[in-house]
């Protein structure tokens, strides 16, 4: 079976998992598939085969997988209770992300290769495994009945940990990888793009339909299939997750990040941060202001 597979990263936009582990075939159903997002799969434990875009490859112990958005796959793993499958797993959705990564250029560069660019390779056999796993430790506990508000901002610091962590590694294995190079995007990526590039103007169907050469129901239905998001909440998150970074990052008026955003009414735009974080913009940046300077600036 063949599909795109519809994850939810648009209101918390990475998913992640700490060495799961299954034994038997009903608790992993491998299948071919692809989904939003990068995925990026770690191999602790296991022996099997992964087709990618129609490659071969053997997988087991130590392997690092890489999966770019919409890029179809299928892992099938030997299964028992003496030969576990285990693996830790990084998903996110890179547009959510990469203003985050802007005071580090050279990390940012690497996060957007492994995003947009023609890898070198997406299977990869890895020594030093564990130094990139251990970044997961203890997110589960730092993000546990964390607010909304607030999983944001520890997703993006650990983002940042994993890739100051991999990227080393990754360039090590593939010295002569070139990453100017990029892929040709999927469908769905190239709205992402447009909505990512047009979220501070009002949504105009017609004209996104006209840029992208998509008839205004194609679209729609192409988003909602492959996102599992309609547009109008993409873009409603996407505003969101702007104007908290302007509102960590700026002094500007609250009036005025709603305009910055895209949203021309400040009374709507605050009824609508409240409904998503809980809260009322002006007290986000309150307790944001808050708290200490290791936290606000994000080092490490």
């Amino acid at each position: 079976m063949t599909y795109i597979q519809p994850i939810d990263l648009k209101e918390t936009p990475l998913y992640y998992a700490h060495r799961r582990t299954s034994t038997n075939a009903e608790q992993f159903q491998g299948t071919f598939h692809a989904h939003q997002g990068v995925e990026i799969l770690l191999v602790h434990e296991g022996r099997g085969t992964l087709i990618l875009d129609g490659v071969q490859y053997e997988v087991g112990a130590g392997c690092i997988c890489v999966f770019q958005p919409y890029q179809l796959h299928h892992v099938q793993m030997e299964l028992s209770e003496e030969q576990p499958f285990v693996r830790s797993i990084v998903h996110y959705e890179p547009s959510s992300y990469d203003a985050y990564l802007t005071p580090w250029p050279a990390l940012q560069t690497f996060f957007r290769h492994l995003h947009k660019g023609k890898l070198a390779a997406h299977v990869w056999l890895e020594p030093d495994l564990e130094s990139v796993a251990g970044t997961l430790l203890d997110l589960d506990e730092r993000c546990l009945g964390l607010p909304r508000d607030r999983r944001m901002e520890e997703c993006s610091l650990f983002l940042i940990a994993f890739f100051r962590v991999l990227k080393p590694l990754w360039e090590k294995r593939h010295q002569a990888a070139k990453l100017e190079e990029l892929r040709k995007p999927h469908q769905a990526e190239r709205m992402i793009e447009w909505l990512d590039h047009h979220y501070r103007e009002p949504l105009r169907l017609t004209r996104m339909s006209r840029d992208l050469h998509l008839s205004t129901y194609h679209l729609s239905h192409l988003f909602k299939a492959s996102t599992g998001s309609s547009i109008t909440d993409y873009l409603t998150a996407k505003r969101m997750q702007q104007a908290v970074l302007l509102l960590q990052s700026t002094d500007m008026a609250v009036a005025r990040i709603a305009e910055e955003v895209g949203m021309m009414s400040a009374s709507h735009f605050c009824k609508v941060f409240k409904d998503h974080y809980g809260m009322t913009p002006y007290r986000y940046r309150k307790r944001w202001s808050e708290q200490p300077l290791v936290r606000k600036t994000g080092r490490l």
